[in-house]
């Protein structure tokens, strides 16, 4: 096949929590299909962002943040999946927060195979004046890793975003699309409508009970157009029940109620949404309620 060659193929977004992989991958996508906040670890399972250009289909993969202080299943599961990302790829994206490296940032590299390649995309050159103070920086991570490149971005600004698209490019196998020029994620409504939901925790509450909840959709139908999703709320501990409820129930309603509009805005129809909340003690350590939300 020619230079010129269509070309498509899988890449993996990693990162330590919290350099912002999922708002790039949505940046790169063109619309919202993975959660963010500023709160590290939001994201807990893969989700896939399907990008098509005229002469490129890129298949991104955003992972869980690769952390190392906490021990529960579920967060060997997370790390596990980061791992096995890596593993069947095409290319790598490793995602570095301007304008230092961090000993997690190291751990991250540590798990790359040599084998497959990669690019760095050093995120949030928005936030640095000097971008001088970048150059140490591509200096540290080239001493270290020898990338394919160094590519400075913006996932909230967009900067950057048709640089890293067009030296990726080269990184992917010459074959035609995967997938339809109108997909932009496998992921299942339902899927995206729990995910939803539990931005609205970690956005909505305080620093922990988010860490401490799941989002599990237990019916989802479509009727004349209309989704009806009915949703529970797996919190740790019964104290954390009222909090989630909030008073005469006000917490609960707003945090309905910006899932229900994103989801409106995301499924481009009306949805009816009823949430509610259980107790489920020690349920980031049960494989099966694990399993049931997608982190496996």
């Amino acid at each position: 096949m020619s230079g010129d060659a269509h070309r498509a193929g899988h890449l993996a977004i990693v990162g330590r929590p919290n350099v912002g992989k999922s708002s790039l991958l949505n940046r790169m996508v063109g619309q919202k299909i993975s959660i963010t906040s500023r709160r590290p670890q939001t994201t807990r399972q893969r989700i896939i962002g399907i990008v098509t250009r005229p002469d490129a289909q890129y298949v991104f993969v955003d992972t869980p943040g690769f952390q190392t202080r906490h021990g529960s299943t579920m967060n060997r599961l997370m790390n596990r999946s980061v791992t096995r990302s890596i593993s069947d790829v095409d290319a790598v994206v490793w995602v570095v927060e301007a304008p230092r490296l961090t000993a997690e940032d190291r751990a991250v590299f540590g798990l790359l195979r040599p084998d497959i390649p990669f690019v760095v995309a050093l995120n949030k050159i928005d936030s640095v004046g000097n971008k001088n103070e970048l150059l140490p920086l591509m200096q540290d991570i080239e001493a270290l890793a020898r990338p394919a490149a160094i590519i400075p971005v913006s996932a909230k600004t967009g900067s950057g975003i048709d640089g890293l698209l067009a030296v990726l490019r080269p990184l992917l196998p010459e074959q035609e699309v995967m997938y339809g020029e109108d997909e932009v994620t496998t992921a299942s409504e339902r899927t995206l409508a729990a995910e939803l939901l539990r931005e609205k925790l970690f956005r909505l509450l305080g620093e922990e009970l988010p860490y401490s909840a799941l989002v599990e959709i237990e019916k989802f139908e479509t009727v004349n157009g209309l989704r009806r999703i009915h949703a529970g709320i797996i919190v740790d501990k019964p104290g954390h029940k009222g909090i989630v409820i909030g008073k005469g129930g006000a917490k609960l309603k707003e945090i309905a109620s910006q899932a229900r509009a994103d989801m409106e805005r995301l499924f481009g129809g009306k949805v009816f949404l009823e949430v509610w909340v259980k107790v489920k003690s020690g349920w980031a350590d049960d494989p099966g309620v694990l399993r049931r939300s997608g982190i496996d």
